[in-house]
């Protein structure tokens, strides 16, 4: 390519494809751009309330469980304890999860 000088017409049909190239590229990169912004935003409010239901079901489940089976063990109750301890386990993960589920989304 021959470099032009002022006065001269730059060269109409290498410069109208490279034109037209530089328009579809940026509109390309625009798309992209739009559509990856939109893939990283974090997660719904309802991923996140699903999670700490599942957790706090399986937290109250296990703790009480473990907790029942120790005082058992310590005190001879054999498996009392770890019958009420479970029940009550379950009974905090159910109120945990229904004040969960009555937050309001931000």
């Amino acid at each position: 390519m021959t470099e032009n000088g002022p006065g001269q017409e730059p060269e109409s049909v290498g410069d109208q494809r490279l034109t037209s190239l530089d328009e579809r590229l940026r509109a390309i990169q625009h798309a992209e751009k739009v559509r990856t912004a939109s893939a990283q935003k974090k997660p719904e409010k309802g991923y996140s309330q699903g999670n700490r239901v599942l957790t706090e079901l399986i937290a109250g489940i296990a703790g009480g469980g473990l907790l029942g089976w120790c005082f058992d063990r310590w005190l001879g109750t054999t498996p009392w304890l770890l019958l009420v301890m479970l029940f009550l386990g379950i009974g905090v993960a159910f109120r945990n999860i229904i004040r969960i589920s009555q937050e309001r989304p931000e």
